[in-house]
């Protein structure tokens, strides 16, 4: 946790904001109806849970950008941005380090309905606009124009979160930590039992009870977390599969397809 949402201010396109992005009292009153705030995280830092008074567009130019928003995670390379109605609690943080863009809109001028968190994808056009609305010397009526074609620009795009959370059972955690530290690490639930003191079966009611998945499912989500950064880094599929402990790159293919929805190639391209 960073401290409360309020704690940093800085001025954005002249309005002031948040650390969080929120538009802070007293900061004037935004003529545009996109802000656009620039920031930089970490690899492994996070924005503790918060919320906004404006709808946000959270995208990583450089990176890749986790949210974590009603019980779900959404891992978000370069080319996915995910869309986060005002008023939903989350958090944000950074798989790899990471420099983005959010995008803040002014709910009562926006005419994006959406009321669940939404991933859009990035097309390349979407990108340049917005670079150039976060250039403070636009004059209003090209703004306008510019914030006309962003919102023509999102779309959603199907494809699901990438959920591992971790067990609370001790033993199981220190199981979860260590496949996270190495994903590729292929040992069973009785050679893990024998490292942390605890039975197959044991580990296994753990994985299956706390973390909503059978303990396979779950390496597979641990396996697929750590490998969108390396991805969205410019790796190969050979490179990464191997990585992350696959024993060929259609392996790995298959299972990012059977979670995510669609191949790491269509994920990952602009």
């Amino acid at each position: 946790m960073l401290g409360s949402a309020e704690d940093v201010h800085h001025e954005v396109g002249g309005h002031v904001l948040s650390r969080y992005g929120h538009l802070v009292p007293g900061g004037g009153t935004p003529e545009a109806a996109v802000v656009v705030g620039t920031f930089v995280v970490a690899h492994g830092q996070w924005y503790g849970r918060h919320w906004h008074t404006t709808h946000q567009l959270a995208w990583a130019e450089k990176g890749v950008i986790a949210v974590r928003a009603q019980g779900s995670t959404w891992v978000l390379p370069p080319t996915m941005a995910l869309w986060i109605p005002a008023g939903i609690e989350h958090a944000t943080g950074a798989t790899s380090p990471v420099e983005g863009h959010s995008l803040y809109y002014v709910p009562d001028r926006c005419p994006v309905r959406w009321t669940e968190p939404t991933v859009v994808g990035v097309s390349p056009l979407l990108r340049e606009l917005i670079g150039y609305l976060a250039d403070d010397s636009l004059s209003a009526c090209a703004r306008e124009r510019a914030e006309a074609v962003v919102l023509d620009q999102l779309r959603p795009v199907s494809v699901a979160t990438v959920l591992a959370p971790l067990p609370r059972d001790d033993r199981a955690r220190r199981v979860a930590h260590a496949l996270r530290e190495c994903p590729a690490d292929d040992r069973t639930l009785a050679e893990w039992g024998a490292e942390v003191g605890a039975s197959a079966r044991t580990l296994a009611r753990a994985f299956a009870a706390e973390t909503g998945m059978p303990f396979g499912q779950w390496r597979t989500r641990a396996r697929l977390q750590s490998a969108m950064p390396l991805l969205a880094g410019g790796a190969t599929v050979a490179a990464v599969a191997c990585r992350v402990g696959y024993a060929s790159p259609s392996a790995f293919v298959a299972a990012f397809r059977r979670v995510v929805g669609v191949p790491p190639g269509t994920y990952f391209s602009p």
